[in-house]
Parts: C-alpha cells; sequence; structure tokens
C-alpha cells in the first residue's frame, strides 16, 4: 500500500449504480440508521486529501448544508471550472498527475468521493488502493454505474466485510499489485 492511498469510500445499489439517471441519489436515505455512520467518521480521520468530480461537487452544493470537507485539501476535476475557492480548488489537467503531485508530499490518505466518471479515470490508471463499498439493498435498474466498462482487470483482496441491520453491506477491498 502506498504511503499516501488513495480510497474510493462509495455507495452503491446492488446493480451497481451510484446514482439514477439525473444524478438524484435520493434513495440513499433509504438505509440512514442515526447514531450509525457505516464507518465513515472512523475513515473520514485516515484523510486528509479530497478527490471529487464537478457533477459531484456540484451535487453536495446542492444539498445546503456546510461543505463536508473542511479542513482538508479538496480537489474538484473538471473541465469547464477553474481557480479554487474557500474550499476547493479546480483542476483541469491530468488526474495520473495530480495523483503523483499529492503523493510527493507527505500527509495522510486520499480519499475518492466520486463521481462515475473520476473513479473510470483513476480505474484506467490504476489509482486505486482501497475499495470501500457500501451496497444497498435497492435495484435502481438504470443509472450512473459504479463501474464503466473499459478499464484494466485489477486482482483484488478481500480485507473485510459486514452487514448492518438495515440491510446495507459493506465491503472493504484492497489492489493487489505485482511484486
Amino acid at each position: 500500500m502506498p504511503h499516501r492511498p488513495l480510497t474510493l469510500y462509495i455507495a452503491a445499489g446492488l446493480d451497481g449504480y451510484i446514482a439514477r439517471p439525473d444524478g438524484d441519489i435520493s434513495w440513499l436515505s433509504s438505509v440512514e440508521a442515526p447514531p450509525e455512520d457505516y464507518g465513515y467518521a472512523e475513515f473520514i480521520r485516515t484523510v486528509d486529501t479530497i478527490i471529487i468530480g464537478r457533477k459531484t461537487y456540484d451535487k453536495v452544493l446542492s444539498f445546503g448544508i456546510p461543505w463536508p470537507h473542511a479542513g482538508r485539501k479538496c480537489y474538484v476535476l473538471s473541465q469547464t471550472r477553474s481557480g479554487s475557492d474557500e474550499n476547493v480548488e479546480f483542476f483541469g489537467g491530468d488526474i495520473g498527475d495530480l495523483i503523483t503531485q499529492i503523493r510527493r508530499d507527505p500527509g495522510l490518505g486520499i480519499y475518492c468521493d466520486g463521481g462515475g466518471e473520476v473513479v473510470h479515470e483513476l480505474a484506467l490508471r490504476d489509482l486505486i488502493d482501497r475499495y470501500v463499498v457500501s451496497i444497498i439493498p435497492v435495484l435502481l435498474g438504470d443509472g450512473i454505474p459504479l463501474f464503466k466498462p473499459g478499464r484494466p482487470e485489477h486482482a483484488l483482496r478481500l480485507v473485510q466485510s459486514r452487514a448492518y441491520p438495515s440491510g446495507l453491506v459493506q465491503v472493504e477491498y484492497e489492489r493487489v499489485r505485482g511484486n
């Protein structure tokens, strides 16, 4: 595992979709069971850098809540926006170069907070070290897939799996790399 592992921490329906075709994710609320957070608070303490796609960023902003990643370095991948604000830096370059740049500096882990295009670009370049996928008990039937076709095959090792009373099942895999 690299000294600054990149973790995909995401939820998907059982059929592999992370959102409905229009980007709606309201179905995620079906497993809300406060104070249960499915390990999120523990996980978020292990990262100091967030990688997020622009559509996911816009979705988070639409919730009307304070920016959830305040205090962490956040990169929003976008081909249409540039610059930065008090919470994020927009990045339109090569994602592989960005990850290399981040890993040059000491720090904690890197969190990929979605969405589908970002996951695809990271998978194409084999940059994801850990996959934590919360499977929500719903079949969406159509939508934005967690993994798009066309990426290379990657061997994974199961680290753990856990089932919750809400029906959510969380699996954690680590990327197996050649010696």
